[in-house]
């Protein structure tokens, strides 16, 4: 049975000029998780398991951009592919001083992650896939 001793927080951070909302909850001194959402939902998809993670882990959901609360640039904008995606989640990541983390995807998240754990496995703790796919263009 979880407490609910960590209450989840909305919050909002600059990241490359693009707003990215992000919801977390948990002791930032535990290991961290980074929970990356499919298509077409946001963090919002995970409110019912933040709060039971966060009693064993520190647990980071944003919205990627185009989603949820983060900036929706125009495609002329901001280049929303999977690559660009993955590397704003992974300036997302150190303006958060997020050194390692377990990272769990799925669905239109799964690229995302695919090519942020291509680039940095040393950051990876572990990779949780669900729902998820795998082609050439979302391994990087």
């Amino acid at each position: 049975m979880c407490s609910n001793r960590y209450k989840t927080r909305h919050e909002t951070i600059n990241v490359d000029g693009l707003d990215i909302f992000y919801r977390h909850a948990g002791d930032p001194g535990r290991p961290a998780i980074l929970l990356l959402h499919g298509y077409p939902t946001s963090s919002h998809v995970y409110r019912n398991v933040i709060e039971p993670l966060a009693e064993t882990a520190y647990v980071v959901a944003p919205d990627l951009p185009g989603f949820g609360f983060s900036s929706a640039p125009s495609i002329d904008a901001y280049d929303y592919t999977f690559d660009n995606l993955a590397s704003t989640i992974e300036a997302f990541i150190e303006a958060l001083g997020l050194q390692r983390f377990f990272l769990h995807i799925t669905d239109f998240g799964t690229p995302v992650g695919y090519h942020l754990a291509t680039r940095r496995p040393d950051r990876i703790l572990g990779l949780i896939a669900q729902d998820s796919n795998a082609h050439d263009e979302g391994l990087g």
